[in-house]
């Protein structure tokens, strides 16, 4: 079992940066494909980025390719989401997740059986 815990949301104009944490307790993050997912009150839970567990294979959603990076610290047990060029449609409740299943990473919610309580990203306009 491995419990995640989300940080560093917050306000932010547009056009600026912020960069997500999420750290890992229980178990090693190295054993876990891992993904960030966004969500807005009444709405799906939304895609945003995912890393395989060898961090050798990154995806992103077409919304935020070229502007967010992934990346993974097994040393710290830790995944980053750096966030640039925000803007308002970015705004939403951002988790961070993890899954032990297949090869690589997904962009479907429920393949992540373990998830963060989710930081919140603001931007304004």
């Amino acid at each position: 079992q491995v419990q995640l815990v989300e940080s560093g949301g917050g306000l932010v104009q547009a056009g600026g940066s912020l960069r997500l944490s999420c750290v890992a307790s229980g178990r090693t993050l190295g054993s876990y494909h891992l993904g960030w997912f966004r969500q807005l009150p009444g709405r799906q839970r939304e895609f945003v980025a995912a890393l395989s567990r060898n961090a050798g294979d990154a995806g992103y959603a077409d919304s935020v390719k070229g502007r967010f990076t992934v990346s993974r610290d097994n040393a710290k047990n830790t995944v980053y989401l750096q966030m640039n060029n925000l803007k308002p449609d970015d705004t939403a409740l951002y988790y961070c997740a993890a899954s032990a299943y297949g090869s690589t990473w997904s962009r479907i919610p429920s393949v992540y059986g373990f998830w963060g309580q989710g930081t919140q990203v603001t931007v304004s306009s």
